[in-house]
């Protein structure tokens, strides 16, 4: 049984796996689209993507819209997380089910939606709408993970603080900020992820000058099959790798600084008195 589960966990790693196996080496090709394998090995479009406004145009603008939608939702997802959870108030139930209402609608109906409203407004074809329609669709998932961590905070803690004399701002700031900073940096991570990755509603909203890299891509895999597609996808990996590993090789850092031992203070006076 240990055997055959061993396998399929190799199998569904190797399914997860495949797509590095192919577009990885397709972003080295010489080929002129995407072709496997590669007829031939070169850089010359990872200095296409790297010199080419039309691809590091949508790339800015895919970081920027995610880092306003990052700071958006967290500004409204906090304090909103906070009151459905720890308060009590007539209408609570219809709160919860607008958090989550993103969720459950497809993304397809929702642009559509947000097509026509943000036309009324003059806000397609700009940042602002385009950032207005992620941070709508990062609220659900950012108040999930936020929400899960808050149910699990124990608010003793809290009390004590008061307890002692710390004001309710110095309590939440010396705290409660502490301990749910892992829960607001994953959950401000995911709003990101969720900008970032986004097309559909990307393509009724953007337009040329806010054209995100999702959008992009699409467009360029529907038209003319760009092997500059394959370099972002390796770029893309590449980054989520390294942020995969950063927190293991910080940890293995600091447990070689902690075990590097201190010179003992007799020796120490021993080496003065030398150098004396």
């Amino acid at each position: 049984m240990d055997r055959l589960m061993r396998w399929i966990g190799i199998g569904i790693v190797i399914f997860i796996a495949a797509p590095l196996v192919i577009v990885v080496p397709m972003s080295f090709s010489t080929a002129a689209s995407l072709q496997f394998p590669p007829p031939g090995f070169s850089f010359g479009y990872y200095v296409q993507y790297f010199n080419d406004p039309t691809w590091l145009r949508p790339t800015f603008n895919s970081l920027f819209i995610g880092a306003m939608t990052t700071i958006l939702t967290m500004a409204l997802v906090v304090p909103a997380t906070f009151a459905l959870v720890r308060h009590k108030f007539w209408g609570k139930g219809v709160a919860n089910l607008m958090m989550m209402m993103p969720m459950a609608v497809p993304h397809i109906v929702m642009a559509v939606g947000y097509y026509s409203y943000f036309g009324s407004l003059r806000l397609v074809h700009s940042h602002l709408g385009v950032v207005l329609a992620h941070t709508c669709l990062s609220v659900p998932i950012t108040f999930l993970v936020l929400s899960a961590n808050l149910k699990g905070f124990d608010r003793t803690l809290e009390r004590a603080a008061r307890s002692l004399g710390a004001t309710p701002r110095q309590t939440f700031w010396y705290i409660t900020l502490p301990i749910l900073r892992p829960g607001l940096m994953i959950s401000a991570l995911f709003a990101f992820i969720q900008s970032f990755d986004e097309t559909v509603v990307a393509i009724f909203i953007s337009g040329r000058d806010a054209e995100t890299l999702p959008r992009r891509m699409f467009d360029s895999i529907r038209q003319e099959a760009d092997p500059v597609i394959a370099v972002i996808s390796t770029l893309l990996f590449l980054a989520v790798f390294l942020g995969l590993i950063a927190p293991h090789v910080l940890r293995m850092v600091r447990r070689s600084l902690v075990r590097v031992p201190l010179p003992k203070p007799k020796k120490m006076a021993a080496q003065h008195r030398e150098a004396a």
